[in-house]
């Protein structure tokens, strides 16, 4: 019997943060949640990242991720500068290894002003939403 191989891709989002930890400034919040105590972080700013979806392109080899990237501030301008930034940023990673994943590829999808209101009590957090797509290689094989 022919067993497929066993292929552990990367994880996308862990990629991501560690670029964008070593190139944001020290005080952003750089993670895949949103902080405890949100209101207080804005003023540095906050960049949290999910993976949003994604499938093999060349079966047991590449992987094409798509990154939904949370970016808060204290103001709109704030936010759009620091989404500028993280975008930057990631698609400088094209062509490395981070924490043993090969970053293929780094597109941009889309960047959209969506400030998140908690409740009709407060003002909206000024938010952008920035969508990036990474092709990552797989890492060997488990044995």
């Amino acid at each position: 019997m022919n067993a497929q191989p066993v292929v552990v891709f990367p994880d996308a989002e862990l990629v991501a943060v560690t670029v964008l930890r070593g190139a944001l400034a020290a005080g952003t919040h750089v993670g895949t949640e949103w902080p405890a105590g949100l209101p207080g972080k804005l003023a540095d700013g906050v960049v949290s990242v999910s993976r949003g979806g994604g499938a093999s392109v060349q079966r047991f080899v590449t992987e094409d991720v798509t990154l939904d990237i949370d970016v808060l501030a204290a103001t709109k301008g704030e936010a759009h500068d620091l989404a500028q930034l993280a975008r930057a940023h990631l698609r400088a990673a094209e062509g490395t290894t981070v924490d043993g994943a090969q970053i293929y590829t780094v597109a941009d999808v889309s960047l959209i002003w969506l400030p998140d209101r908690p409740d009709a009590e407060t003002d909206p957090i000024p938010r952008y939403v920035l969508v990036m797509q990474m092709r990552l290689r797989a890492r060997p094989a488990l044995t």
